[in-house]
């Protein structure tokens, strides 16, 4: 069994995601945890841990289960790059340092956490719904299950990594061709859209249409989309112009934009005035109900590492939406974070990128939009 994998494809840092669960039946009452370690790139499962605990309360079953999947992953690799995703907004809030600890148990648990996290190479937190965090919660309740039984009950399955294929001996890139889908109702008025499935306007289609004519000969090998409504149907013009399949990446989905979905800046900023310059201050932070742009950068990061396993040295489009283009344009240029609002993507534009395995990326071309004269 393989322990200890230094570095991932390129000698880049391996990229781990670790999703984590407890709860208890009655809180305190019957507890336990489950957690699951994959590899960021290919989603592939490399390890499971779940343990009945007796008594306790959800929250120190959560942290259980965080521990114990800190803990996998540092021995599947110390010098990993990990993700962490719960559906326990305290314990993401608290290990995040945005939410203060006051409970004595609390604390030493999130101190033992932290203790495993610094012994990995990087460790981020995000807050995932709970029908996103189906295989943990599924090995916390086994663990519940054998904990109301009154039973001494602990799994742990680990696997293997897959093998990490050699680079080719090229410097030809991946480039990716980013398309924004067409005008929508919301796009017209400058309004806040986010995983709100908001359709094309006949407008937007015959923009759609206009992409898909200008890039009928650019030897496209893939095209991959959101999965949102306007992004699909976006790249249904593309793939009928050019043949190709589409196939959808979560990934490169629109950020959530909770509360303000739907709303203009101005009606933000009048209803939410904190919350907004919060937002435009830190990229930690979250619109109401929403995620940030730190966490969407993320996704869209393990997005990017799953077309440079499937599409190496290929052309691919990319149907998506202005957050997570911004966010490839600032990755490839090296850019912070506060370049994001000083970008400007039309409807229907397109931007270009050139990724390269031995070296930087390239950004060739932003906000193309001649198809639509």
């Amino acid at each position: 069994m393989s322990r200890g994998v230094a570095g991932g494809r390129d000698g880049a840092p391996r990229r781990l995601i670790v999703e984590a669960d407890g709860g208890s039946r009655g809180n305190p009452g019957p507890a336990g945890y489950g957690a699951v370690v994959r590899d960021a790139v290919t989603g592939e499962v490399l390890a499971e841990v779940a343990e009945a605990i007796g008594r306790a309360t959800n929250n120190v079953a959560e942290y259980r289960g965080l521990i114990a999947g800190l803990t996998a992953a540092a021995d599947l690799d110390a010098n990993a790059r990990v993700e962490v995703r719960m559906d326990s907004k305290l314990v993401v809030e608290q290990m995040s340092d945005r939410w203060k600890i006051k409970h004595p148990d609390m604390a030493e648990l999130a101190r033992t956490a932290k203790r495993v996290a610094s012994g990995l190479g990087s460790v981020a937190y995000g807050w995932i719904p709970r029908a996103r965090n189906a295989h943990a919660d599924r090995l916390a309740n086994e663990a519940m299950d054998a904990a109301a039984r009154g039973e001494d009950w602990v799994r742990k399955v680990e696997e293997d990594p897959p093998p990490v294929p050699a680079p080719r001996a090229t410097a030809s890139p991946m480039t990716t061709l980013l398309l924004r889908h067409g005008e929508t109702p919301l796009s017209v008025e400058k309004r806040f859209a986010g995983t709100g499935d908001v359709p094309l306007t006949e407008n937007g289609r015959a923009q759609a249409r206009a992409a898909a004519a200008a890039l009928a000969d650019r030897g496209l090998e893939a095209i991959v989309t959101s999965p949102l409504a306007r992004c699909r149907d976006t790249a249904a013009e593309v793939a009928a112009a050019t043949g190709l399949d589409v196939r959808v990446e979560d990934g490169f989905r629109e950020t959530d934009f909770g509360e303000w979905e739907g709303l203009t800046f101005k009606e933000a900023g009048e209803r939410f005035p904190d919350a907004l310059r919060a937002w435009l201050a830190d990229p930690e932070v979250a619109p109401p109900g929403g995620e940030s742009f730190a966490h969407v950068g993320a996704r869209v990061r393990t997005a990017l590492d799953k077309l440079k396993v499937r599409h190496n040295h290929q052309k691919v489009l990319v149907v998506s939406h202005v957050t997570p283009i911004k966010l490839l344009v600032k990755d490839a240029l090296g850019a912070p974070m506060p370049s994001l609002y000083r970008m400007h993507l039309d409807v229907s534009s397109l931007s270009s990128i050139a990724w390269y395995a031995d070296g930087p990326a390239s950004l060739l071309t932003f906000n193309d939009t001649h198809h639509l004269k």
